[in-house]
């Protein structure tokens, strides 16, 4: 992933692969149902969509001008949310996961902290193994990739207030063992004392406990990376485009929005970006 500099700080931007698109027939059918008007349309297979049904056509078409028309003259915009296209995101921060849901009308699945912290729970388990709990827990978190932000002197600041949470959750909770590790693996602690590399591994090998992300969301910051599929209609990626993709933004949401445009097809940038508008 390519990283960049902001503020003195090296960030790893978003890697954003589109997973599917429906295609712009299904809103100019149902444009052309709202007026009765498909022996107008340029589209032959939406032309004869009432008698004869091509999905396959319909769904393979890249321009409409009545679509057009509706969206740059009329700016009525409702028919487009019949179409709508999927992203794979990768690499994002959590910070900019807060700003993506405030953009309503989406579907959004996210990596869940709840189910995936076991590795992070792990190493610090281990730690408590080590002379140097915080220098094996500092190497195997930079190890996991956990971090928009790179770099190390900064990490080592992030990675030592998570050391220091889980530290402070250890010394007060007597369950803490019990809560961080399944029933399976906890024989390892005895198995592998002193040393901490080997307990890790079997405890990455072991069993996982279920919801383990449960009792330790707290050590989360905004930094901590995420990966989402997203699902728009055109019209909310109108909607997001306009505002993400602007120098207003902040600038992690911006790199994801560009990031989304550059992998979303011309035909759907053209009803919803001037830029395009006019591109053959």
């Amino acid at each position: 992933m390519q990283t960049i500099e902001m503020y003195h700080i090296t960030y790893e931007k978003p890697k954003v692969t589109l997973l599917q698109h429906s295609g712009l027939g299904v809103a100019e059918i149902a444009a052309r149902t709202c007026y009765d008007s498909f022996e107008n349309s340029e589209n032959a297979c939406i032309k004869e969509a009432m008698n004869t049904l091509d999905t396959q056509a319909i769904n393979a078409i890249d321009d409409s001008d009545l679509l057009s028309n509706l969206a740059w003259v009329h700016h009525h915009h409702s028919i487009i949310e019949h179409a709508t296209l999927s992203y794979l995101i990768q690499g994002t921060s959590r910070g900019v996961l807060q700003e993506h849901a405030r953009h309503r009308l989406q579907a959004i699945s996210v990596r869940s902290t709840r189910y995936t912290m076991s590795s992070v729970i792990n190493a610090f388990v281990a730690s408590l193994q080590d002379d140097d709990g915080f220098g094996f827990f500092f190497e195997t978190l930079l190890s996991l990739n956990l971090f928009v932000i790179t770099d190390r002197e900064y990490l080592s600041i992030e990675i030592r207030s998570i050391y220091d949470k889980l530290t402070f959750q250890y010394q007060k909770d007597v369950d803490f063992l019990n809560n961080a590790v399944a029933k399976s693996s906890l024989p390892y602690i005895e198995s592998y004392k002193q040393d901490a590399s080997a307990l890790f591994t079997a405890l990455q090998n072991g069993k996982k406990k279920r919801n383990v992300g449960d009792g330790f969301k707290h050590i989360v910051t905004d930094n901590w990376k995420v990966d989402m599929v997203v699902t728009f209609n055109i019209r909310s990626l109108k909607n997001y485009f306009d505002l993400r993709d602007s120098g207003a933004a902040w600038f992690q949401i911006q790199w994801l929005a560009e990031a989304m445009k550059e992998v979303t097809p011309l035909k759907y940038l053209k009803l919803i970006d001037k830029k395009y508008k006019t591109m053959a």
